[in-house]
This record gives structure tokens, C-alpha cells and sequence, in this order.
């Protein structure tokens, strides 16, 4: 009883600790390619507001990069705290691709990170400008790494489990086996998505607060009109995510879809799928669901009597739990459609030329709807992972290896002083992550500072035009 619940608690740590990291690369990722695209522009147009843009989210970069390290590298550590079985049978596939992620992340990423931080005035722009690309591409590798390695758990190829250690036999097969590129553009795709709603939502306050107008009126058209590209695109990709599931992970979908029983009594095929359910693990269904029938079929195999595999072809001891994949998946689609419909509307307005200043009916009311909307893609990637993680149980790594054959060993007390500790942590982290981005967006850009142009300074500012800020009656000096 013990040990049940000593694993049971180690679990619950690991998942704290990879939530709260989860909250800050997929904004890295996303945020690096941003602050690409905004130095470019500065560099095609010479425009000062886009120099002020990207000196601004940079702040906003680095706070969440740093924040990303520090638990990064905490989860790190807990691997070996927490599931060190797993992390010596699985180090000659594990281990090495946790490397390449550190070669990318701590190495490649950081030197240019270091450059384009302190790089300004000291590098010709160009070189500065290679700077900040470097940053995003290597931030996408990190990504790639971390992907494929969660992309091996859940779809093993390439190894044999021999005396219980993970021998690899096919490098190409390891690495490219088959969820990786599915979930890794799915993901990718999502860190643009949650990057392009946090430009919005930052914009969007600073508008609604009737400051530094001139500067943030721009990006936020520009990002949602990219939102408008990707929203849909990452809603396809899910699908196309989905289709992989189906088939290589077919109990993970049915747990995904509270979808218990393959055939009716009559020996048809249930189709059904389900908006909201009542799963009941003891009693191997629903106590209820409304349902739309063959709708799953559709999703699933595009007919509308495809067979969808459901957890009665599973012993009760290999069934993954319902409940937090099947309202986990929901809640990710949700957000999904609800941030597609704000950036098609977003772009209507623009289009309709009903989104510029002074912002007053609809527009503001678009605007608040904008602010909650850059806090939604977090959520949505956190029920996502906890979808694909809770859906792939018992396993660890799927078919594999179960999880309490990859948990360490640790008493009920142990077990909950590392809970404890990694709670504080991650929660210190959090909380000065938060505090100090919030600082840095309510003093806004700073529009004093000299503009930096490769190894010299320029006193140039922003000219006053009816939308400059220091034009405008509203205009706070951060």
C-alpha cells in the first residue's frame, strides 16, 4: 500500500514539474520567430516603431527564457529523482536525444541569445539580425529533440528492451518513428499560435489602456491576420495528429473519446461520438453521454461506419483513465476553434477598416475579448500534454515498459518531501515570471533610449504623428 502510493505521488510530481516548465518554451519557440520577423522589418522599413517592438518583447523573451531554464533543467533533475529505472534502461536512446536538446538549447541557443541581448550597437545590424535568427532556429531544434523524445514513449520503434536496458537497432526508425512528425509540426505550430495570442493580448491592453497607441496598433493587426493562417491550419494539424493516434495508439483514442465498446449488442459498430460523458471506469461505460451519432467514424476513418477501436478490446489492466484525456481533448479543441473564431473576426474588423483608434463600441469590446484570449493557448497546451501523457498510462513507454516498472523506488515520505520541494520551486519561479512580465508591459516600450544601429548610436525617435504616443492627449511616460 506503501509503495502504491509512493509511485502514485511521484507521478503527481513529475506532472507538476513538466506542467509548470510547459508553460514557458512553447513561448519561446513562438516569441523567437516573432521578434525575427519584427527586427526584420525595422531593418527593410527603418521604421523606429518596430525597433521599439522588438526591444520591448525581447524584455518579455528573455524573463520566459529564463524562467524556461530554470525549470527545464529541475525536470531534468527530476528524471533521475523520479523515474531512475526508466532513466538507465532508456539513457541509450533517452539520455542521447536529451543531449542533442541540451547541445541546441544550452549551447547553440544560449551563445546566440547572449548575442542578441547584449549585441545592439556593438554588431552591424545585420549580424544582429543573423543573431536573432539563430535564436529561433534553435529554440525550433530544442523543440524537435524534447518532441521526439515524448514522440518515442508514445510510439517506440527502433530499439529492443533486452535485459532491460533499450538497445538501439535502427537510429532512423528511433528518431523518426511514427507520431514524431505529426506531433511535432502539431506542437511547433501551437508555440506560433501561443506566441501570436500573446502579442494579441499584450496589444490589446495597451490599447484598451489608451497608451503607446502609434506603436502597438500595427503588430497587433500583423498578428491577427497570421492568426487568422494558423489558428486553422493548427485545428488540421490536430486532426491529422488524431488520424496517427487512431492508428498506432488506438486504446490512447478511445480513452481520448470515452469510447468503450467496439460493436453494439447487435454486433454493429457504435460511431458515436460524444460532446460530453460520464465515463465510469468500473463499470466499463458511460453512465451517460450526449452523443452525435457517427461522428466519430467521420473524424476518425472519413466513412460513417468505420470501425474505431474501443477499451473492451483491452484487459481492465491496460486501460488508460478516461476522464482526463476525454475532458482534457475537449477543452484543447474548444480553445482551438474559440481563438480561430476571434482571429477570423479580428481580421473582418481590419479588413473593415473598424479596428483603428479611437476604440470604442465593438472594437473595445474586441479588444477585452483579445486580453483573455492571449491567457487561452496556455491552457490549451497544458490540457493537450495532459491529454497525450494520462491517454499513453499504463505505459511509459507504450507497450513497453509500464510506469511502475520506471518509477524510482522511494517511501510515502520521500516521495512527498521531493512533492513538496518541487512545488515551491516551480511556484517561485512562476510567480516572479509573471510579476516581472507584468512590469515590463504596464511601463510599456521605452521610447527615450537611443536606437542602436551597428556599432553606433542614433538619437532617432518616433516623429509625431496623430497616432505618436507623446502626440497623443493620452500618453503616459513609463
Amino acid at each position: 500500500m506503501e509503495s502504491a502510493t509512493a509511485i502514485l505521488l511521484s507521478r503527481l510530481d513529475f506532472a507538476w514539474v513538466a506542467s509548470m516548465h510547459f508553460l514557458y518554451p512553447p513561448l519561446t519557440i513562438g516569441l523567437a520567430l516573432l521578434l525575427f520577423f519584427a527586427e526584420w522589418r525595422w531593418m527593410r522599413t527603418d521604421d523606429e516603431a518596430w525597433y521599439r517592438l522588438t526591444r520591448f518583447f525581447e524584455k518579455l523573451f528573455i524573463i520566459n527564457f529564463g524562467a524556461g531554464v530554470a525549470t527545464g533543467v529541475t525536470m531534468e533533475m527530476a528524471f533521475g529523482i523520479l523515474y531512475g529505472p526508466f532513466s538507465q534502461a532508456a539513457g541509450p536512446y533517452f539520455g542521447n536525444v536529451l543531449g542533442y536538446e541540451t547541445i541546441t538549447a544550452f549551447m547553440y541557443e544560449a551563445g546566440f541569445i547572449g548575442l542578441m541581448i547584449f549585441g545592439w550597437g556593438k554588431i552591424s545590424r545585420g549580424m544582429h539580425l543573423f543573431a536573432t535568427f539563430n535564436v529561433m532556429l534553435s529554440s525550433t531544434l530544442s523543440a524537435f529533440w524534447i518532441m521526439n523524445a515524448n514522440s518515442w514513449m508514445q510510439t517506440p520503434s527502433g530499439v529492443e528492451l533486452r535485459n532491460g536496458i533499450f538497445h538501439v537497432t535502427d537510429w532512423s526508425k528511433a528518431i523518426f518513428n511514427p507520431s514524431f512528425l505529426s506531433s511535432f509540426a502539431h506542437m511547433w505550430v501551437a508555440a506560433v499560435e501561443l506566441a501570436l495570442f500573446f502579442v494579441i493580448g499584450v496589444c490589446a491592453w495597451q490599447l484598451l489602456k489608451r497608451r503607446h497607441e502609434g506603436i502597438f496598433a500595427k503588430p497587433l493587426k500583423y498578428a491577427l491576420v497570421a492568426a487568422a493562417v494558423v489558428a486553422p491550419l493548427q485545428v488540421y494539424l490536430g486532426d491529422d495528429l488524431g488520424q496517427v493516434i487512431g492508428e498506432h495508439q488506438p486504446a490512447a483514442l478511445a480513452a481520448m473519446e470515452g469510447h468503450y465498446h467496439t460493436y453494439n449488442k447487435d454486433g454493429s459498430v457504435n460511431t458515436g461520438w460524444h460532446i460530453v460523458a460520464w465515463p465510469d471506469a468500473a463499470a466499463g461505460d458511460n453512465r451517460w453521454a450526449i452523443t452525435i451519432p457517427h461522428a466519430l467514424s467521420l473524424i476518425e476513418t472519413h466513412t460513417l461506419d468505420g470501425k474505431v477501436m474501443g477499451l473492451d478490446q483491452l484487459p481492465a489492466e491496460n486501460r488508460p483513465p478516461v476522464w482526463v484525456p476525454f475532458y482534457g481533448f475537449r477543452v484543447m479543441v474548444a480553445i482551438g476553434f474559440f481563438l480561430m473564431l476571434v482571429a477570423f473576426y479580428g481580421a473582418w474588423l481590419i479588413y473593415k477598416r473598424r479596428l483603428t483608434a479611437p476604440y470604442t463600441g465593438a472594437s473595445r469590446w474586441f479588444l477585452r475579448v483579445a486580453v483573455f484570449s492571449g491567457f487561452l493557448p496556455f491552457l490549451a497546451i497544458w490540457t493537450g500534454w495532459w491529454t497525450r501523457e494520462v491517454a499513453r498510462q499504463p505505459w511509459l513507454v507504450d507497450g513497453m515498459m509500464r510506469v511502475e516498472d520506471g518509477v524510482s523506488r522511494m517511501t510515502v515520505l520521500e516521495a512527498t518531501i521531493w512533492l513538496v520541494g518541487f512545488m515551491i520551486f516551480e511556484l517561485v519561479v512562476w510567480y516572479f515570471t509573471w510579476y516581472f512580465m507584468a512590469k515590463v508591459i504596464r511601463h510599456g516600450p521605452d521610447l527615450e533610449a537611443p536606437v542602436l544601429r551597428g556599432g553606433h548610436e542614433s538619437l532617432g525617435h518616433l516623429e509625431a504623428e496623430p497616432e505618436d504616443d507623446r502626440a497623443h492627449p493620452a500618453y503616459e511616460r513609463p
